[in-house]
């Protein structure tokens, strides 16, 4: 793999981690800035829909520019946005320098996707979003356990400081190793939208926020579930996280090498795994050994949906890419909001907590379904008969 995608790894490692980090360190913020924590957990709410507002309006402000530049921009927000959270005086002024920060999140990760695409041969674009988004599996194996560590040590305002840090590095990093030869040129917004005019690129976007919705489904509530069905103590539940970010890490680079050879058939098969793996962990809850096995195999098949997923959008939009595939990380994050929703809707209703994987189950099988019927859009007849038609 070409070196420039070290780049775009390592900036995708800073956006991961803060992302993510907040979470380790939310009973700090809520003390030290003297609000309750579900107000503190708002920050989390405040970044997701940063991302899926901010996608689009940074689309709109990037699309004439070349993607290089538009890259170092997007870092330039991302290191603005954490320096804001490290000296915020009060809550307000964090949570709009959360939102700020989270602007950069969704065309970064867009553009990038199609940047990496670029870097290497046709057979190998799946591979190579991929290892950009290592990077995002990382932030959870490695960035987010660190800077909590930092966070409770010195102060939470010192892990956006460092998080500042490596984003500084990071834009030093695309400056200096992603060529500007890559970009395809500013062909402007007015391209860019018409590409939303293609059902395929549609149905990918819904693929995408069914296909990795129903992760959060349980993961939103993985916590209590290892607590009161597996029986970890608070301390071993971080463990098993660690397992589950092991697991996403080697479900990025198998689904980036399974989606090379073959894209929709690969989709299909993992979307068939991970519904199969959450069937299987409504009985394995409730052992601890067994458990965690089962959450270290939902790990691989959840984020080996990824590659495939972002490469679909890229895949059906290549004539102009930066908006759709932007929109795609979107839909990821409302995804993860509708996941969490129909838990918690799942819960309100009277069921139990082991009741979330079939519920997740049914969410990833509806995903299946959908990438079966795009896939036949995608047969010559079908082809043929749509032209015909439109």
């Amino acid at each position: 793999m070409p070196i420039p995608l070290l780049a775009l790894a390592m900036s995708a490692f800073a956006i991961g981690t803060t992302e993510f980090v907040i979470m380790g360190i939310l009973p700090d913020v809520a003390r030290d800035l003297s609000v309750s924590i579900p107000s503190a957990g708002m920050l989390v709410s405040g970044y997701a829909l940063g991302v899926a507002a901010g996608a689009p309006l940074l689309a709109a402000v990037t699309s004439k520019l070349p993607r290089k530049l538009a890259l170092l921009m997007l870092m330039a927000i991302f290191i603005v946005g954490n320096v804001l959270c490290a000296v915020s005086p009060g809550y307000t002024v964090l949570m709009v320098a959360r939102v700020v920060t989270s602007f950069a999140h969704g065309s970064f990760f867009g553009i990038g996707a199609v940047v990496a695409a670029s870097l290497v041969p046709q057979e190998k674009r799946a591979s190579a979003i991929a290892m950009m988004f290592t990077g995002l599996t990382l932030a959870n194996v490695l960035g987010v356990p660190f800077g909590t560590l930092i966070g409770q040590e010195f102060g939470w305002r010192s892990t956006f400081w460092v998080v500042s840090a490596i984003g500084v590095v990071s834009l030093a990093s695309v400056a200096a190793l992603v060529p500007a030869r890559h970009d395809a040129g500013p062909a402007g917004l007015g391209h860019e939208v018409r590409v939303l005019k293609e059902p395929q690129v549609w149905l990918a976007l819904a693929m995408t926020v069914l296909g990795f919705g129903g992760v959060f489904v349980v993961f939103t509530y993985i916590a209590p579930i290892l607590e009161q069905l597996s029986g970890f103590s608070p301390r071993a539940v971080t463990l098993v996280l660690v397992l589950f970010g092991v697991g996403l890490t080697v479900g990025n680079t198998l689904g980036g090498k399974l989606a090379d050879r073959a894209l929709m058939p690969s989709l299909m098969g993992i979307l068939a795994v991970l519904a199969m793996v959450m069937l299987v962990f409504a009985k394995t809850s409730h052992s601890p050994l067994l458990s965690a096995a089962t959450v270290f195999v939902w790990g691989i098949a959840a984020f080996a949906t990824v590659p495939p997923l972002q490469m679909r959008v890229v895949e059906k939009a290549k004539h102009a890419p930066n908006l759709a595939s932007t929109l795609n990380i979107g839909a990821f994050n409302l995804g993860n909001a509708a996941g969490a929703w129909l838990g918690g809707l799942v819960l309100t209703h009277g069921h139990g907590l082991d009741a979330l994987p079939l519920a997740a189950a049914g969410v990833a099988g509806a995903a299946l379904i959908l990438t079966w019927f795009a896939a036949r859009l995608d047969a010559p007849v079908v082809k043929r008969i749509a032209e015909r038609v439109s």
